[in-house]
C-alpha cells in the first residue's frame, strides 16, 4: 500500500516538474519504475552490519503471580512471617537491536537495551551468535557501544550526516521488533528536534517508519545507505510515531565511550529558562526574543567567575547559535572543559561579550531551572512574611522573602505554576526582603508582573498579566 502510494505523489511531482521544465523527459521515469527495487537494493546492501541483541538479567525478589502479582498485601505478608526467608532470583530476557561501526566487533546500540545485563548475545545476520562485552554507555543519551570478538571481519555501517537530514525525506528502519530479525520498514522523517522528556539532551528524529519493542538501538538509514540515527523510543499510545537519536550526537560522544567507557561533558553553572511572550515584555526584549534567560546562577560556578548575572539572556556559546534553553544545554554539554569559550548575553537590552572557563558537569548539576507559562489578567496569590516557624516548616534557609500562603484556583498564579508554599525573592525587578518591599515593588503601573521565584533549591522566573 505504502509503496503504491509513494509511486502515485512521485508520479504527481514529476509531472509538475515536467509541466515546468525542470526535469528532463524520459530522464527520471526509470527511477520512479524502479523505486521499490531501491527500497530493496537498499535494504540488501545494509542488512549485514545490522544485528540482533538479546539480553539476559538476575533481579532478586519473589516474583508473585496471577491475582498475587505485584500485590503489596502479600509482599509484606512475607516480610512480616517469613523475615529470614532468602529472595529468590530469577532471569528477565529482552530484546534489541543495534549496528556494527567496525570490523572488529566495535557495535552501537541503546543503553536501555543493554542496562544491568548480565549476559548480551549478538544474532549477526548470518546467524553466528557472539558475546558482548559493554564498552561505554552514558545514561544521559541512552547511547552504549559493546564489543564483540568476532571471527572474521564484520559488514560496518556507514555512519550519514543528521544535520542534513530533511522533514520529509525517506529513511528506512531495520531491527528486531518483537524478537522478527531484520525486519525492514520504511517512512519519512516528519519532524526534527523532539524533546519527549526523556533526558536533559533531547533532540530526536521523529519518523513514522514503523518502530516498535525490539527495534531499540537499531539504525534509521538515508536512501544512500547511511545511518542517520539510532532508533530508541515509540509513543506507547499512538501508531506510526517513531523517535530515533540523531547519528551525529552518537558520533560526538564515541571517542569518549571508546577511551574511557563514559561520557564527561562542559558545565556552565546557571539554571534556565525558555524566554516566554509575557516574559519578553517584562524585560523589555523583543516579543520573539530568542536565547536562554538565566534564572540562577551557581556559587563556585564557570558562570559566576566569568561574570554571568540572573537576567541575562545568552544569546551564543563558544560561537554557537543559542536558540532556546535545549540547545544551550547541548552545546555547553558538546564543549570541551577547560576551553575558554565566549558568551554572547544580553543585559539589559545591552550586548556584552563574555568569557568563560569551561567547567566539568557532575550528575548533581543536571538540574534545570523552572520555566514561565502561560499567564493572563488576574494574579490571584495571597503572601505573607517569613516567620521562624513558616521556615522552619517548610525547610527554608532564607529569612528574607514573602512566602505564598494561598493561590486562587483557576487564576493566572496558578496557571503560571505557582503554588502554596513559593518563595518571591524579587518582584518586577526588585528584591523583595517582607511583604512592603512585595508592595512596594508592585507599584510599577505595568500590566505584567515578573516574579523571581524560589522553590527548593531552584530559582526560576515567572510572569503575570494582571487585571
Amino acid at each position: 500500500m505504502r509503496t503504491s502510494s509513494t509511486k502515485v505523489i512521485a508520479l504527481f511531482i514529476l509531472l509538475i516538474a515536467l509541466a515546468v521544465g525542470g526535469v528532463e523527459r524520459g530522464a527520471y521515469p526509470t527511477e520512479l519504475a524502479d523505486w521499490s527495487g531501491a527500497i530493496s537494493a537498499l535494504a540488501e546492501k545494509v542488512k549485514p552490519c545490522v544485528v540482533n541483541l538479546s539480553t539476559t538479567r538476575v533481579l532478586a525478589g519473589r516474583p508473585f503471580f496471577g491475582p498475587f502479582e505485584g500485590d503489596p498485601f502479600f509482599e509484606r505478608f512475607f516480610e512480616r512471617f517469613f523475615p529470614d526467608m532468602p529472595e529468590p532470583t530469577f532471569k528477565t530476557r529482552s530484546l534489541g537491536s543495534g549496528f556494527a561501526i567496525s570490523e572488529d566487533g566495535y557495535i552501537i546500540t541503546n543503553n536501555h537495551v543493554i542496562e544491568k545485563a548480565t549476559e548480551i548475545k549478538v544474532i549477526l545476520s548470518d546467524e553466528k551468535q557472539y558475546d558482548a562485552q559493554v564498552v561505554g554507555r552514558d545514561t544521559n543519551t541512552d547511547i552504549a557501544l559493546i564489543k564483540i570478538s568476532p571471527d572474521e571481519p564484520l559488514h560496518v555501517a556507514e555512519l550519514g550526516n543528521s544535520d542534513e537530514l530533511m522533514v520529509g525525506e525517506w529513511v528506512v528502519a531495520i531491527g528486531n521488533p518483537f524478537g522478527l530479525q531484520h525486519t525492514v520498514t520504511a517512512g519519512i522523517v516528519s519532524a526534527k528536534g523532539r524533546w519527549i522528556g526523556s533526558g536533559p539532551y533531547d533532540d530526536f528524529i521523529q519518523t513514522d517508519a514503523s518502530i516498535n519493542p525490539g527495534n531499540s538501538g537499531g539504525p534509521l538509514f538515508n536512501l544512500k545507505g547511511e545511518v542517520v540515527g539510532i532508533n530508541t523510543a515509540i509513543v506507547a499510545s499512538g501508531q506510526g510515531i517513531g523517535f530515533a537519536i540523531p547519528i551525529n550526537m552518537a558520533k560526538e560522544l564515541l571517542p569518549q565511550l571508546k577511551e574511557k567507557g563514559s561520557v564527561t561533558r562542559g558545565w556552565l553553572g546557571v539554571s534556565i529558562q525558555e524566554i516566554t511572550p509575557e516574559l519578553a515584555e517584562s524585560f523589555d526584549l523583543e516579543p520573539n526574543q530568542k536565547g536562554a534567560l538565566v534564572a540562577e546562577v551557581f556559587d563556585n560556578s564557570p558562570a559566576k567567575a566569568a561574570g554571568i548575572e540572573r537576567g541575562d539572556v545568552i544569546l551564543k556559546f563558544d560561537g554557537k547559535q543559542v536558540e532556546d534553553p535545549k540547545s544551550l544545554s547541548r552545546i555547553v554539554a558538546a564543549t570541551q572543559v577547560g576551553k575558554e569559550a565566549q558568551v554572547e548575553v544580553l543585559r539589559d537590552k545591552k550586548p556584552l561579550v563574555l568569557t568563560v572557563k569551561v567547567g566539568e558537569l557532575k550528575e548533581e548539576f543536571l538540574v534545570t531551572g523552572g520555566r514561565g507559562e502561560e499567564t493572563s489578567k488576574t494574579l490571584g496569590l495571597t503572601v505573607q512574611n517569613i516567620t521562624p516557624d513558616i521556615a522552619q516548616s517548610l525547610g527554608l534557609e532564607a529569612r528574607e522573602g514573602v512566602v505564598i500562603s494561598d493561590v486562587e484556583s483557576g487564576s493566572p498564579a496558578a496557571e503560571a505554576g505557582l503554588r502554596r508554599g513559593d518563595v518571591i525573592v524579587e518582584a518586577n525587578r526588585r528584591p523583595v526582603a517582607d511583604i512592603d518591599d512585595f508592595n512596594n515593588a508592585m507599584q510599577t503601573g505595568k500590566e505584567t508582573h515578573l516574579f523571581l521565584i524560589q522553590r527548593q533549591d531552584n530559582t526560576f522566573y515567572v510572569a503575570i498579566k494582571a487585571g
